[in-house]
């Protein structure tokens, strides 16, 4: 079978670095096995999946779906989801925009882009949200902005700490000012968690881009980052068309913010449980002096 534009020219080096070989791998089987697109190396999905979604060859972190990853990273069985009932509508009627979110809900068994809730993470009780990398690229419309208010918003009343485990394509372009106007809501209802003394952690997944990264996902207390991570307002991409120059090697991954500032640090997703913990329990010690 020949894929749609496999043999168009690229319009940049960035677009152009897709090798024919990765395309034919990724023809085979989902339920078989996955081709890794950083070494390149094929890999059992059973032993991906077992090893939390990362490459066993090269430690490249797959995308992990939201449920998933709050089911790896809580207390078993102590998931409690909240707000299920808000879901996105069409608002503006875009062309389109209902199929799309039809097509999402389908896909990632989802009714929205973000999952929320309250867990316990070794024993301390938390807030935790999860973007949804299936629906929409975990972009970020009117239900994902409230859920994530109403999370933060329940987090104060209650003096509980906030995990958000970020992952988005920013905001979502067919509801207009209305998925805009979500970066100040959640960055208004983040301050007032924080001015009540309690703790915000955000973990920066690939990609975290657009709205979301220039709202919530960078106004933690603790910034971390998976490895390799695309963190950015606008990508590379985009940038190279308008600026017409070659970026620096590893430009807006985690480990060129990390060197300039903008996390605190980078975790891999097998150690990450063990640092929330010795986070959670600092923080905890901290209310009690």
């Amino acid at each position: 079978m020949i894929r749609k534009g496999l043999f168009k020219r690229p319009k940049n080096k960035t677009e152009g670095t897709q090798k024919i070989a990765e395309v034919l791998r990724n023809e085979l089987p989902d339920d078989i096995c996955c081709s890794c697109p950083n070494c390149k190396k094929t890999n059992f999905v059973s032993s991906v999946r077992e090893n939390l979604f990362v490459c066993p060859f090269c430690g490249h972190h797959f995308k992990m779906g939201a449920r998933h990853r709050i089911n790896v990273f809580s207390d078993k069985e102590t998931f409690n989801e909240m707000f299920t009932e808000i879901i996105g509508r069409d608002i503006l009627t875009f062309p389109e925009y209902q199929t799309k979110i039809e097509t999402a809900q389908k896909t990632s068994g989802e009714k929205e882009g973000a999952v929320c809730g309250v867990c316990s993470i070794f024993g301390a009780q938390t807030a935790v949200f999860a973007m949804e990398p299936e629906f929409m690229m975990g972009s970020m419309g009117s239900a994902v902005g409230e859920k994530i208010t109403l999370l933060f918003e329940y987090a104060t009343q209650n003096n509980l700490p906030v995990l958000g485990f970020c992952l988005s394509g920013g905001a979502r372009m067919q509801e207009g000012m209305v998925s805009l106007m979500q970066m100040a809501k959640t960055s208004a209802a983040v301050k007032r968690h924080s001015d009540a003394g309690n703790l915000y952690v955000s973990v920066l997944c690939d990609p975290t881009t657009g709205g979301v990264t220039a709202s919530f996902a960078s106004l933690a207390d603790i910034i971390i980052a998976e490895p390799n991570a695309l963190i950015c307002f606008a990508g590379p991409r985009v940038i190279e068309q308008t600026i017409r120059q070659k970026l620096p090697q590893g430009f807006q991954r985690a480990e060129f913010l990390l060197e300039k500032g903008f996390i605190n640090l980078i975790c891999k997703r097998a150690e990450l449980k063990e640092l929330l913990d010795k986070l959670l329990k600092m923080h905890a010690k901290r209310r009690q002096i």
